[in-house]
């Protein structure tokens, strides 16, 4: 409603979309709103007006442009030389993912030769240890498997990863993109026009990331998928690279110019 008064007012508006296609709200603004900024260039194809659109990425904190894979991994007290792997869903969690995560770490434990820390989120942690503890899986941390209720320094353990496990919504994507971290992307089915799978299938056909839906996902498809990867260090070097041409770490940058641009 503010955009399109506005609008009738002749003031400049711009709307930014970080999802890969249009959502109800830029759809509804698309005609009139002066410049529609997204994500990925990707992007373009679903608007009509693409003279008014611009790729500017998603601005992310400062923290994920600026960190280095070494450096976090001494800083977090991480063996150089092991693989990690970074597994996250949100702050709540995703109770499927915990419940999946279980049997993962289970079976990783049996040839940790990488290490693991997932966050479980503030929804689901107690039931996930509980759920643990009932599958007999003791001293996970020490062996290398840590299980939290939350990530709250990501920028530093995301620059650690050697691979993210994740969903795919826009913020996380972005976040990955600045640090150039190769992913195994789990999309979330339970949001609207299932905009996180066609977030996903940008990255997979840049070559960045692998996507298994979660209707297909079990234990073990996701440790092989896992060990397939960490076995294959060219490749994963190579959807690094991939990943980081995604990335726009100046996006705030350029969304800023382009909003004192038309307040003038």
């Amino acid at each position: 409603p503010v955009l399109k008064a506005a609008h009738s007012m002749k003031i400049p508006t711009v709307v930014h979309e970080s999802n890969a296609v249009p959502g109800l709200t830029t759809k509804m603004l698309a005609g009139t709103t002066d410049r529609i900024l997204v994500g990925f260039e990707e992007s373009r194809q679903y608007y009509r007006h693409r003279e008014r659109v611009f790729v500017t990425g998603t601005p992310v904190r400062q923290e994920f442009c600026s960190a280095d894979k070494a450096a976090a991994k001494e800083k977090l007290g991480l063996d150089p030389n092991k693989p990690l792997v970074v597994s996250v869903w949100g702050s709540l969690g995703a109770a499927f993912m915990n419940k999946t995560m279980v049997g993962f770490i289970g079976k990783a434990l049996g040839n940790p030769f990488f290490g693991l820390i997932h966050s479980a989120g503030k929804g689901g942690y107690k039931k996930m240890l509980a759920e643990m503890e009932q599958a007999g899986i003791s001293n996970a941390k020490e062996r290398g498997m840590d299980v939290r209720e939350y990530i709250y320094d990501m920028p530093l353990v995301m620059a650690a990863a050697d691979l993210v496990v994740c969903r795919s919504g826009a913020s996380t994507l972005s976040e990955l993109a600045a640090l150039g971290r190769p992913a195994i992307l789990v999309p979330s089915p339970n949001v609207t026009n299932n905009h996180q799978e066609k977030n996903a299938r940008v990255l997979e056909k840049a070559g960045a990331a692998v996507i298994i839906p979660e209707s297909e996902i079990t234990e073990d498809k996701l440790l092989g998928s896992v060990s397939l990867l960490l076995s294959r260090p060219d490749t994963l070097t190579a959807m690094s690279e991939q990943m980081k041409k995604l990335g726009m770490g100046n996006a705030t940058s350029i969304i800023a110019d382009i909003i004192l641009d038309l307040a003038k």
